[in-house]
Protein backbone atom coordinates (compact mmCIF):
# COMPACT_ATOMS: atom_id res chain seq x y z
CA UNK A 1 0.00 0.00 0.00
CA UNK A 2 3.19 1.83 1.21
CA UNK A 3 4.15 1.36 -2.19
CA UNK A 4 1.46 2.28 -4.24
CA UNK A 5 0.85 5.80 -2.16
CA UNK A 6 4.25 6.40 -2.91
CA UNK A 7 4.19 5.72 -6.70
CA UNK A 8 0.95 7.97 -6.59
CA UNK A 9 2.26 10.32 -5.03
CA UNK A 10 5.66 10.43 -7.24
CA UNK A 11 3.32 10.61 -10.32
CA UNK A 12 1.33 13.26 -9.21
CA UNK A 13 4.41 15.18 -8.58
CA UNK A 14 5.63 14.70 -11.77
CA UNK A 15 2.83 15.83 -13.43
CA UNK A 16 2.56 19.11 -11.77
CA UNK A 17 6.50 19.71 -12.25
CA UNK A 18 5.48 18.93 -15.96
CA UNK A 19 3.10 21.76 -16.06
CA UNK A 20 5.23 24.01 -13.86
CA UNK A 21 8.15 23.36 -16.51
CA UNK A 22 5.85 23.83 -19.84
CA UNK A 23 4.06 27.41 -18.21
CA UNK A 24 6.88 28.57 -17.24
CA UNK A 25 8.79 28.87 -20.62
CA UNK A 26 9.58 32.37 -21.40
CA UNK A 27 8.57 33.74 -25.07
CA UNK A 28 12.01 33.69 -26.01
CA UNK A 29 12.40 29.89 -25.11
CA UNK A 30 9.52 28.69 -26.92
CA UNK A 31 10.11 30.95 -30.00
CA UNK A 32 13.45 29.46 -29.79
CA UNK A 33 12.34 26.24 -29.97
CA UNK A 34 9.43 26.95 -32.92
CA UNK A 35 12.39 28.34 -35.14
CA UNK A 36 14.84 25.68 -34.55
CA UNK A 37 11.89 23.00 -36.00
CA UNK A 38 10.81 25.12 -38.49
CA UNK A 39 14.25 26.04 -39.99
CA UNK A 40 15.43 22.02 -39.49
CA UNK A 41 11.87 21.23 -41.23
CA UNK A 42 12.22 23.38 -44.09
CA UNK A 43 16.11 22.39 -44.52
CA UNK A 44 14.95 18.69 -44.82
CA UNK A 45 11.71 19.48 -46.94
CA UNK A 46 13.50 21.17 -49.42
CA UNK A 47 16.59 18.71 -49.55
CA UNK A 48 13.84 16.01 -50.14
CA UNK A 49 11.95 18.08 -52.29
CA UNK A 50 15.27 19.03 -54.87
CA UNK A 51 15.70 15.66 -55.72
CA UNK A 52 14.60 14.22 -59.01
CA UNK A 53 11.15 12.73 -58.69
CA UNK A 54 10.84 14.83 -55.13
CA UNK A 55 7.62 15.69 -56.47
CA UNK A 56 6.33 13.36 -59.43
CA UNK A 57 6.91 10.27 -57.44
CA UNK A 58 5.84 11.51 -54.35
CA UNK A 59 1.56 10.84 -53.90
CA UNK A 60 1.22 13.18 -51.21
CA UNK A 61 3.06 16.41 -53.39
CA UNK A 62 2.42 15.29 -56.94
CA UNK A 63 1.65 17.86 -59.13
CA UNK A 64 -1.26 16.90 -61.36
CA UNK A 65 -2.97 18.98 -64.38
CA UNK A 66 -4.89 21.71 -62.73
CA UNK A 67 -8.99 21.82 -62.49
CA UNK A 68 -10.41 21.42 -65.76
CA UNK A 69 -7.55 19.98 -67.45
CA UNK A 70 -7.21 17.75 -65.00
CA UNK A 71 -10.56 16.11 -66.33
CA UNK A 72 -9.60 16.76 -69.97
CA UNK A 73 -6.76 14.62 -69.29
CA UNK A 74 -8.07 11.25 -68.56
CA UNK A 75 -10.24 12.43 -72.06
CA UNK A 76 -6.96 12.82 -73.64
CA UNK A 77 -5.96 9.40 -73.06
CA UNK A 78 -8.68 7.90 -73.83
CA UNK A 79 -7.99 9.72 -77.66
CA UNK A 80 -4.55 8.01 -77.52
CA UNK A 81 -2.50 10.99 -75.88
CA UNK A 82 -1.93 9.91 -72.81
CA UNK A 83 2.19 10.22 -73.65
CA UNK A 84 1.58 14.35 -74.09
CA UNK A 85 -0.04 14.29 -70.56
CA UNK A 86 2.45 12.66 -68.84
CA UNK A 87 5.34 14.71 -70.36
CA UNK A 88 3.17 17.83 -69.67
CA UNK A 89 2.97 16.95 -65.46
CA UNK A 90 6.52 15.29 -65.56
CA UNK A 91 7.49 19.35 -66.84
CA UNK A 92 5.54 20.51 -64.21
CA UNK A 93 6.89 18.59 -61.21
CA UNK A 94 10.37 18.83 -62.91
CA UNK A 95 9.70 22.71 -62.75
CA UNK A 96 8.63 22.55 -59.15
CA UNK A 97 12.11 20.60 -58.20
CA UNK A 98 14.14 22.51 -59.96
CA UNK A 99 13.15 25.64 -57.88
CA UNK A 100 13.30 24.44 -54.79
CA UNK A 101 16.84 24.28 -53.93
CA UNK A 102 16.84 28.55 -54.14
CA UNK A 103 13.70 28.56 -51.91
CA UNK A 104 16.05 27.28 -48.73
CA UNK A 105 17.30 30.86 -47.84
CA UNK A 106 14.12 32.15 -48.71
CA UNK A 107 11.80 29.79 -46.07
CA UNK A 108 14.46 30.58 -43.76
CA UNK A 109 14.69 34.03 -43.53
CA UNK A 110 10.52 33.88 -43.64
CA UNK A 111 11.58 31.40 -40.60
CA UNK A 112 14.06 34.14 -38.99
CA UNK A 113 11.49 37.68 -39.32
CA UNK A 114 7.86 35.35 -38.25
CA UNK A 115 6.46 37.22 -35.69
CA UNK A 116 5.10 34.45 -33.63
CA UNK A 117 1.51 35.76 -31.62
CA UNK A 118 0.83 32.49 -29.53
CA UNK A 119 3.95 30.38 -29.44
CA UNK A 120 2.25 28.11 -26.23
CA UNK A 121 -0.68 27.24 -28.60
CA UNK A 122 1.88 26.36 -31.13
CA UNK A 123 3.57 23.79 -29.00
CA UNK A 124 0.56 22.22 -27.77
CA UNK A 125 -1.24 21.89 -30.59
CA UNK A 126 -1.36 19.62 -33.54
CA UNK A 127 1.46 18.20 -34.61
CA UNK A 128 1.72 20.40 -37.48
CA UNK A 129 1.12 23.51 -35.63
CA UNK A 130 4.49 25.41 -36.15
CA UNK A 131 4.53 24.78 -40.00
CA UNK A 132 0.55 25.51 -40.27
CA UNK A 133 1.31 28.90 -38.64
CA UNK A 134 4.37 29.29 -41.03
CA UNK A 135 1.84 29.21 -44.02
CA UNK A 136 -0.51 31.47 -42.82
CA UNK A 137 2.02 34.07 -41.45
CA UNK A 138 4.24 33.67 -44.86
CA UNK A 139 2.77 32.38 -47.75
CA UNK A 140 2.28 35.35 -49.56
CA UNK A 141 5.90 36.72 -48.82
CA UNK A 142 7.23 33.46 -49.98
CA UNK A 143 4.68 33.36 -53.58
CA UNK A 144 5.60 37.09 -54.81
CA UNK A 145 9.13 35.73 -54.54
CA UNK A 146 9.34 32.11 -55.60
CA UNK A 147 7.05 32.88 -58.26
CA UNK A 148 9.95 34.10 -60.94
CA UNK A 149 11.58 31.19 -59.57
CA UNK A 150 8.78 28.76 -60.86
CA UNK A 151 8.96 31.10 -64.38
CA UNK A 152 12.15 30.32 -64.79
CA UNK A 153 11.87 27.00 -64.65
CA UNK A 154 8.87 26.51 -66.67
CA UNK A 155 10.09 28.60 -69.73
CA UNK A 156 14.00 26.96 -69.78
CA UNK A 157 12.06 23.57 -70.00
CA UNK A 158 9.28 24.62 -72.48
CA UNK A 159 6.84 23.70 -69.98
CA UNK A 160 4.52 26.51 -70.91
CA UNK A 161 4.57 26.08 -74.82
CA UNK A 162 3.83 22.62 -73.69
CA UNK A 163 0.98 23.93 -71.70
CA UNK A 164 -0.26 26.01 -74.16
CA UNK A 165 -0.16 23.20 -76.96
CA UNK A 166 -2.47 21.01 -75.08
CA UNK A 167 -4.95 23.19 -73.55
CA UNK A 168 -5.76 24.64 -77.31
CA UNK A 169 -5.90 21.09 -78.07
CA UNK A 170 -8.30 20.24 -74.85
CA UNK A 171 -10.29 23.48 -75.85
CA UNK A 172 -10.56 21.84 -79.79
CA UNK A 173 -12.53 19.26 -78.33
CA UNK A 174 -14.38 21.70 -76.51
CA UNK A 175 -13.55 19.94 -72.58
CA UNK A 176 -12.31 23.47 -71.22
CA UNK A 177 -11.10 26.45 -71.75
CA UNK A 178 -7.89 27.19 -73.06
CA UNK A 179 -7.93 30.16 -70.30
CA UNK A 180 -8.39 27.53 -67.45
CA UNK A 181 -5.27 28.41 -65.35
CA UNK A 182 -2.21 30.59 -65.13
CA UNK A 183 0.33 28.49 -65.66
CA UNK A 184 3.25 29.69 -63.30
CA UNK A 185 0.98 30.76 -60.74
CA UNK A 186 -1.13 27.53 -60.44
CA UNK A 187 2.42 25.51 -60.12
CA UNK A 188 4.16 27.85 -57.57
CA UNK A 189 1.08 27.26 -55.43
CA UNK A 190 1.08 23.51 -55.60
CA UNK A 191 5.20 23.61 -55.00
CA UNK A 192 4.75 26.02 -52.15
CA UNK A 193 1.80 23.49 -50.83
CA UNK A 194 4.12 20.44 -51.51
CA UNK A 195 6.64 22.19 -49.56
CA UNK A 196 4.62 22.73 -46.80
CA UNK A 197 3.29 19.20 -47.14
CA UNK A 198 6.82 17.73 -46.03
CA UNK A 199 8.06 20.36 -43.64
CA UNK A 200 5.10 19.17 -41.71
CA UNK A 201 5.59 15.74 -41.99
CA UNK A 202 9.28 16.56 -40.82
CA UNK A 203 7.67 18.46 -37.89
CA UNK A 204 5.31 15.90 -36.51
CA UNK A 205 8.44 13.61 -36.88
CA UNK A 206 10.39 15.78 -34.42
CA UNK A 207 7.68 16.03 -32.14
CA UNK A 208 7.09 12.44 -31.67
CA UNK A 209 10.44 12.00 -31.08
CA UNK A 210 12.55 15.16 -29.91
CA UNK A 211 15.95 13.23 -30.46
CA UNK A 212 15.76 14.25 -33.49
CA UNK A 213 15.56 17.60 -32.76
CA UNK A 214 18.60 19.39 -34.53
CA UNK A 215 18.72 21.87 -31.88
CA UNK A 216 19.32 21.89 -27.67
CA UNK A 217 15.67 24.35 -27.85
CA UNK A 218 13.38 22.75 -29.80
CA UNK A 219 14.96 18.93 -27.82
CA UNK A 220 14.43 20.42 -24.43
CA UNK A 221 10.77 22.33 -25.60
CA UNK A 222 9.22 18.76 -26.82
CA UNK A 223 10.56 16.81 -23.98
CA UNK A 224 8.11 18.32 -22.05
CA UNK A 225 5.24 17.99 -24.32
CA UNK A 226 5.50 14.26 -24.32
Amino acid sequence: MRAYLAGFIGLLFAAQSYAFSLNDLSQGQANAGITSVLEQSARLAVKQLSQPGGFNNNPDVHIGLPGNLGKAAKTMKMLGQGKQVTALEDSMNRAAEEAMPHVQELLLDAIQNMSISDASAILSGPNDSATAYLDRSSREQLRSRFLPLITEATQSSGLAQKYNGFAAQAAGIGVIDAKDASLESYVTEQALDGLFTIMAQQEGAIRNNPAQAAGDAAKKIFNLLR
